[in-house]
């Protein structure tokens, strides 16, 4: 999925449906070319140390704790959830972009 490339909800849904909720905490990221990735933090990994692991990140969202139910095939059948989310990465994508280092988007969704 790219943010460049008029994204859709079903491509989001298949990030959030292919992680499990109760394994680890979770980031949803884009990098620099505009792709969207989702990765598990480990145990001990904290938010700095994730975005240090990743120099092309440009933005990404607040971590989706392990256990809420905010990733996995119930959240991707979630379309009004998955629908926030989009509108977000959509509305925040072109401000990061343009900007070095990375963008923390604080808003729940």
């Amino acid at each position: 999925m790219n943010l460049n490339n008029q994204p859709t909800i079903d491509q989001l849904a298949r990030l959030f449906a292919a992680q499990k909720d109760s394994l680890d905490s979770h980031i949803l990221w884009v990098c620099e070319k505009g792709d969207v990735h989702m990765d598990g933090l480990g145990v001990c990994t904290e938010e700095q140390e994730f975005d240090e692991q990743r120099p092309h990140m440009r933005a990404r969202l607040k971590m989706y704790r392990k256990g809420h139910g905010y990733v996995g095939k119930k959240a991707a059948a979630d379309k009004q959830f998955l629908g926030q989310v989009l509108d977000t990465l959509s509305s925040e994508w072109g401000n990061a972009r343009q900007h070095e280092g990375v963008c923390v988007i604080d808003r729940l969704c």
